[in-house]
Protein backbone atom coordinates (compact mmCIF):
# COMPACT_ATOMS: atom_id res chain seq x y z
CA UNK A 1 0.00 0.00 0.00
CA UNK A 2 2.38 2.57 -1.15
CA UNK A 3 5.10 3.88 1.97
CA UNK A 4 2.70 2.12 4.55
CA UNK A 5 3.08 -0.92 5.46
CA UNK A 6 0.70 -3.19 7.85
CA UNK A 7 0.33 -6.21 9.89
CA UNK A 8 -2.67 -8.13 10.00
CA UNK A 9 -4.25 -11.24 11.00
CA UNK A 10 -5.40 -13.08 7.61
CA UNK A 11 -8.91 -14.51 7.00
CA UNK A 12 -8.90 -16.77 4.31
CA UNK A 13 -11.32 -19.47 5.31
CA UNK A 14 -14.93 -19.28 5.91
CA UNK A 15 -14.79 -19.91 9.22
CA UNK A 16 -12.15 -17.07 9.41
CA UNK A 17 -14.08 -14.90 7.29
CA UNK A 18 -17.63 -15.30 9.64
CA UNK A 19 -15.71 -14.90 13.03
CA UNK A 20 -13.66 -11.64 11.47
CA UNK A 21 -12.99 -9.38 14.56
CA UNK A 22 -15.94 -10.38 16.69
CA UNK A 23 -15.54 -10.54 20.14
CA UNK A 24 -11.88 -8.19 20.11
CA UNK A 25 -12.16 -5.40 22.27
CA UNK A 26 -8.63 -4.43 21.18
CA UNK A 27 -6.45 -5.33 18.13
CA UNK A 28 -2.91 -6.96 20.40
CA UNK A 29 0.10 -5.01 20.00
CA UNK A 30 2.19 -4.87 16.60
CA UNK A 31 -1.35 -6.36 14.55
CA UNK A 32 -3.07 -3.10 12.68
CA UNK A 33 -5.94 -5.11 11.27
CA UNK A 34 -7.60 -8.08 9.47
CA UNK A 35 -7.65 -9.14 5.74
CA UNK A 36 -9.92 -11.05 4.49
CA UNK A 37 -9.32 -12.87 1.30
CA UNK A 38 -11.21 -14.62 -1.65
CA UNK A 39 -10.56 -16.82 -3.94
CA UNK A 40 -13.13 -15.29 -6.47
CA UNK A 41 -14.02 -11.48 -7.11
CA UNK A 42 -17.13 -10.78 -6.08
CA UNK A 43 -20.08 -8.01 -4.01
CA UNK A 44 -19.59 -8.76 -0.34
CA UNK A 45 -21.66 -7.19 2.78
CA UNK A 46 -20.11 -7.46 6.26
CA UNK A 47 -22.44 -6.56 9.31
CA UNK A 48 -21.14 -5.63 13.00
CA UNK A 49 -22.83 -8.35 14.99
CA UNK A 50 -20.91 -9.28 17.76
CA UNK A 51 -17.98 -7.02 16.90
CA UNK A 52 -17.16 -4.31 20.10
CA UNK A 53 -14.65 -1.79 18.33
CA UNK A 54 -15.54 0.37 15.21
CA UNK A 55 -13.76 -0.46 12.23
CA UNK A 56 -13.16 0.86 9.12
CA UNK A 57 -13.09 -1.32 6.08
CA UNK A 58 -11.29 -0.65 3.28
CA UNK A 59 -12.52 -2.68 -0.56
CA UNK A 60 -10.17 -3.66 -3.00
CA UNK A 61 -11.09 -4.54 -6.15
CA UNK A 62 -9.87 -7.68 -8.48
CA UNK A 63 -6.62 -5.48 -9.44
CA UNK A 64 -6.24 -4.87 -5.23
CA UNK A 65 -6.64 -1.75 -6.01
CA UNK A 66 -8.58 0.37 -3.60
CA UNK A 67 -12.31 0.61 -4.72
CA UNK A 68 -14.00 2.06 -1.34
CA UNK A 69 -13.83 2.80 2.33
CA UNK A 70 -16.37 2.65 4.84
CA UNK A 71 -16.65 3.31 8.79
CA UNK A 72 -18.54 0.32 10.23
CA UNK A 73 -20.22 0.90 14.13
CA UNK A 74 -20.54 -1.93 16.65
CA UNK A 75 -24.21 -3.07 16.15
CA UNK A 76 -26.85 -1.62 18.36
CA UNK A 77 -30.01 -2.70 16.61
CA UNK A 78 -31.72 -5.81 15.61
CA UNK A 79 -31.34 -6.99 12.69
CA UNK A 80 -27.71 -5.73 12.58
CA UNK A 81 -26.82 -2.98 9.58
CA UNK A 82 -24.89 -4.81 7.13
CA UNK A 83 -22.18 -2.48 4.96
CA UNK A 84 -21.88 -3.92 1.19
CA UNK A 85 -18.42 -3.54 -1.17
CA UNK A 86 -18.99 -0.84 -3.96
CA UNK A 87 -17.76 -2.93 -6.03
CA UNK A 88 -16.91 -6.46 -6.77
CA UNK A 89 -13.97 -7.44 -4.77
CA UNK A 90 -11.32 -9.44 -3.98
CA UNK A 91 -9.92 -8.31 -0.35
CA UNK A 92 -11.17 -6.43 2.43
CA UNK A 93 -8.88 -4.92 4.78
CA UNK A 94 -10.42 -3.64 8.36
CA UNK A 95 -8.85 -1.42 10.62
CA UNK A 96 -10.04 0.35 14.05
CA UNK A 97 -11.79 3.19 12.81
CA UNK A 98 -9.82 6.45 12.24
CA UNK A 99 -6.28 5.03 12.76
CA UNK A 100 -5.23 4.74 8.89
CA UNK A 101 -5.42 7.55 5.87
CA UNK A 102 -5.32 5.72 2.48
CA UNK A 103 -5.11 7.78 -0.63
CA UNK A 104 -7.52 6.70 -3.39
CA UNK A 105 -5.67 4.21 -5.69
CA UNK A 106 -3.98 2.81 -3.17
CA UNK A 107 -2.89 -0.79 -4.04
CA UNK A 108 -2.27 -3.60 -1.76
CA UNK A 109 0.96 -5.49 -1.96
CA UNK A 110 2.77 -8.26 0.45
CA UNK A 111 5.78 -9.04 1.85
Amino acid sequence: MGDESVTVWIADTAEERARGLKGIEALPDGIDGMLFVWGDVDTRAFTMEDTLIPLDIWWFDEDLRLAGVDTMLPCESDPCPTYPSPVAISRALETPAGERALPAGAQLASG
